[in-house]
This record gives C-alpha cells, sequence and structure tokens, in this order.
C-alpha cells in the first residue's frame, strides 16, 4: 500500500534510481508524491509524481497539502484550476473550445492530464465548474468537458460534475436571430439566467426569451449531463457570501465579490454597462479565494466601468478588494481602471493572454501599470515583489524545417509505391489555418521550402502555491528541465 506525501522544498527531484544523480524530472512545492513501501536506500525512497516513477529524497517530503492554483495557458481566453488542502477540485473558465483552438487544446486537456497522469485516475472530478462570463474564450473548454461529441478524446472514461456556476447574463435570440444579452430597464439587464429549470425552458423552441448560440449548446449538454446550475452575484445588502464548504473545503473560503445585483420591483438584475460585448466582461464573476492570510483575486474580464462600478460599490470597505496575487483582467487589455489596480495593490499579477495579434494582449500600458501599482517590497537590494507573470511569454514553440514528404503504399494500376518528395523548390504543402476562436479554417499552401514544421508546443503554465502564509508563483523553463520559481509571504 502506497503513502501520499507532499514535497516540502521549493524544488526537488525524481531520480531515476535511487544512486544515480539522472534526473526524470524536477518536483515544485507542493506536488503530490506517492511513495511506495520500502526502507529508504541512500536516503531515497521508490515513489511517483506527476505520471512519472523514480525515486525521491525522503527528507524532501512532507504531509503537508497547500493550496494550488494552476493558471493553464488556453491561449486566447483564460483556465484556472483550483486545487484546496482537502482535495477540492475548481474549474474557472477553460479558453476556447479544442475545434477552434489552434493548437486542438483546452483546460479540457490539463485537467484530464491532472487526473489520468498525475492522479492514476479514470475518473475527473470536479466540485464545481464555473464559467466567469458567457464569452467563447472562456466556457469553450469547459464545454469540452460535457460535450458528447469530443469528451471521448480524453484519457479518463468518465466525468463527474457536482456543480456549475455561472454569472446570470446570457446569450438570448433576437427577433432577427442574432444573438443579444437580453432586455435592459432603468440602466439594469432584467433577462438573467438562473437555474436547470430555467436552463430547460430557454432552451424550447419559441420561448421568450430563448437562449443563443453555442452558450445554448453548452447549456444543453450540462442540463443533459444531470449538472446542477446555479447563478451566483455579490448583494450589497447581505454581504460577502462565500461558496458552499462543500465546494471550496474547510480551510479555503472563496468569496463571491461580483457581479453586483440589484432589485427592480423584487427581480434581481445587474447593471447594462452598455453594449453586448460591456455587458457580458462587465457583470464577470469576481472572486477571492482566501486561506490564512493569502488572499488571491480572479476577476473574470471585468473592464474600466465595471471596475469603476465595483470600486463605488466598496467604497467603504476597499480593503475587501486588496490582494497578494491577481489576475490581471481581461487578457492585459487596457480597458482597465489604474484607480482599481492600485486598490488591488497585488504583489504578484498573472496574465492570461494569447498568440492573435488582433488583440494585442497584453497592452504595454497595462503591464507597466500592474508593476506601478504593486505593492513594493526590496530586500538586500533586490525586487521581491510586485510581479508580473504572463502565460504567453512562458510560451514557445519548436520548429524544424521540413525536408522530405513521405506517401506510404500510392497506388497506380493496382500496384503500391512509396514515394518520397525531396525537392523542396518543387514540393507544394497545402494546409488549414485557423485562428483563436475562428470557425473557418482558411486554406493555404507554400512551397516546402517556405514552410516550417511545430515540432512542439511549450505551455505557458504558471502555478501559484500557498500554505496560508508564503506564496510560490512558478513557471517551468522545458529547455532545461527547472523549475523558475518566485517566493515571498503574505502582507495581510
Amino acid at each position: 500500500m502506497s503513502t501520499e506525501k507532499y514535497l516540502k522544498t521549493d524544488t526537488a527531484n525524481l531520480f531515476e534510481d535511487d544512486t544515480s544523480e539522472n534526473v526524470r524530472i524536477e518536483l515544485l512545492w507542493g506536488d503530490r508524491i506517492e511513495v511506495f513501501p520500502g526502507d529508504p536506500v541512500n536516503g531515497r525512497v521508490a515513489a511517483r509524481a506527476r505520471g512519472l516513477n523514480g525515486f525521491v529524497r525522503e527528507s524532501d517530503l512532507g504531509d503537508e497539502r497547500l493550496l494550488e492554483i494552476y493558471f493553464i495557458d488556453v491561449g486566447q481566453g483564460d483556465g484556472v484550476l483550483i486545487v484546496t488542502p482537502d482535495g477540492k477540485h475548481i474549474l474557472i473558465d477553460g479558453g476556447y473550445n479544442r475545434m477552434v483552438q489552434p493548437h486542438g487544446k483546452s483546460a479540457a486537456d490539463f485537467v484530464d492530464w491532472k487526473f489520468y497522469k498525475d492522479y492514476g485516475r479514470k475518473k475527473i472530478t470536479l466540485d464545481a465548474m464555473i464559467s466567469s462570463h458567457c464569452d467563447a474564450d472562456h466556457y469553450g473548454g469547459l464545454w469540452d468537458l460535457v460535450n458528447p461529441a469530443v469528451k471521448n478524446e480524453l484519457d479518463c472514461d468518465s466525468i463527474e460534475i457536482k456543480k456549475f456556476y455561472h454569472a446570470g447574463v446570457s446569450w438570448w435570440k433576437t427577433a432577427s436571430g442574432n444573438k443579444s444579452v437580453g432586455a435592459s430597464d432603468e440602466g439594469y439587464l432584467t433577462d438573467l439566467l438562473e437555474d436547470n429549470v430555467a436552463v430547460v425552458k430557454g432552451l424550447k423552441p419559441g420561448a421568450k426569451p430563448q437562449l443563443a448560440g453555442n452558450w445554448a449548446k453548452f447549456m444543453e449538454c450540462l442540463v443533459n449531463s444531470n449538472v446542477k446550475i446555479s447563478r451566483l452575484a455579490y448583494k450589497p445588502s447581505k454581504g460577502i457570501r462565500s461558496l458552499p464548504a462543500s465546494v471550496q473545503g474547510k480551510r479555503v473560503a472563496i468569496k463571491v465579490l461580483g457581479p453586483i445585483e440589484s432589485e427592480i420591483n423584487g427581480k434581481p438584475v445587474l447593471k447594462d454597462f452598455g453594449n453586448d460585448s460591456e455587458n457580458t466582461n462587465g457583470n464577470s464573476l469576481f472572486f477571492r479565494v482566501d486561506i490564512g492570510r493569502v488572499r488571491i483575486l480572479l476577476a473574470g474580464d471585468l473592464n474600466k466601468t465595471s471596475q469603476q462600478y465595483i470600486l463605488n460599490i466598496f467604497k467603504g470597505s476597499r480593503q475587501e478588494l486588496t490582494a497578494d496575487v491577481a489576475k490581471s483582467c481581461h487578457h492585459g487589455s487596457d480597458d482597465c481602471s489604474y484607480d482599481f489596480l492600485e486598490t488591488v495593490h497585488a504583489s504578484a499579477s498573472i496574465i492570461s493572454s494569447g498568440d492573435d495579434e488582433s488583440h494585442s494582449h497584453p497592452r504595454p500600458n497595462i503591464v507597466a501599470a500592474l508593476g506601478l501599482t504593486g505593492y513594493k517590497r526590496i530586500d538586500n537590494d533586490e525586487l521581491i515583489t510586485p510581479l508580473v507573470f504572463c502565460t504567453e511569454i512562458s510560451r514557445s514553440v519548436k520548429m524544424g524545417n521540413p525536408y522530405q514528404v513521405d506517401y506510404m503504399g500510392y497506388r497506380v494500376q493496382d500496384q503500391a509505391f512509396n514515394i518520397k518528395l525531396v525537392d523542396e523548390a518543387k514540393t507544394d504543402i497545402s494546409y488549414r489555418r485557423i485562428a483563436s476562436g475562428g470557425l473557418n479554417a482558411a486554406k493555404k499552401s507554400k512551397m516546402m521550402d517556405k514552410i516550417k514544421i511545430i515540432d512542439g508546443l511549450v505551455y505557458g503554465l504558471v502555478n501559484v502555491r500557498t500554505d496560508g502564509n508564503t506564496i510560490l508563483c512558478a513557471t517551468l523553463n522545458e529547455g532545461k528541465s527547472k523549475w523558475e520559481t518566485k517566493k515571498f509571504t503574505s502582507r495581510f
């Protein structure tokens, strides 16, 4: 019978055997390690970690499980997996779905790896799945987990999602067959989606209003998977509420700070921030994750107008918006309030951004603003905080030059031939190119001597680990197979 342990040092090696210095991978503080029975040899014990077998130093092992937050590199979009010290798993957003991703991956693939490879399980269990708002670069990867057409591509053979939370603003069909976020009254949005009953009603043909687009298809998959659906909001009259203990566990509090709910004639409404895009982004779910002294803010795609609105609502208690770590709103967009960033005053900011030049995220003035408004700490003439991480900066590709195309078993007059095309200047390669979120791939072609092959993709995952006092942020330098870590203590 194996024993579950956790790495207690910042980093440590998983060795190939119990004597040599050959390393399989480098482990990170808080990593789960399955220790096999047997006495230590040269201070090392047989173990399994991150899906690999090897040996670890017994002195590196401890019993304390940390709060783990994974800022997943989904390209354009957001994806955040929270793993609590008592084993709760909460997935917030997932990027675009695989079918419209240039790299063919979403947060669903990382979650699948986490359970299948890291834990050695065949079933994914999410205590909560959350869509911060109804834009496709946030819910698409969640859809991959419940869509029967694609979820069988995962290694795990079953998925349990105990609860699904959303912000309420949804896509509804207009009279012309387009989509919008619905009706507005006295400066507030009134067509808010609630629970399973409301979803079923909104999916019916001829419903008024009727759910629209891929958001409707996603919600239909949730209903068909018997997932319990609920809307979340911050209600100033009732104070700050947390997610249920069944979702967040005992040591962690996940507090709901937005969107801000009001009432008109006893009916819940949300602020109308302008056009559809401003409303879906501005009414994003906004969380603060607390453990011990540590505070971590997750704010979806909040924009400048909604940030100013939140600041006004919390004008007497702005300290509720301050944090050690903050996910930068809207992928580093410059539609951002400087006052909001000063209030957050983060020691570390995480930007989740993609590769599409059309978005130009993160914007340089926002990267600078995150530094200027961050919590400054200097030790021994060295800057400790503020820190700014970006999934796009941490991402890289390995490329190569094609020199030969092989066609095995090409048939001519009932005879099979193996063909090799080696003249690069005469060999035309046809391919399909897709942008993030693109529905129709563009057909392209280039001569072989003008094209590059992507031989590998290094994802820009940003890890945050904390015991409630100390915070460690890390990215993996895959070229060196080493973790690059920054560590600091909470100021709260």
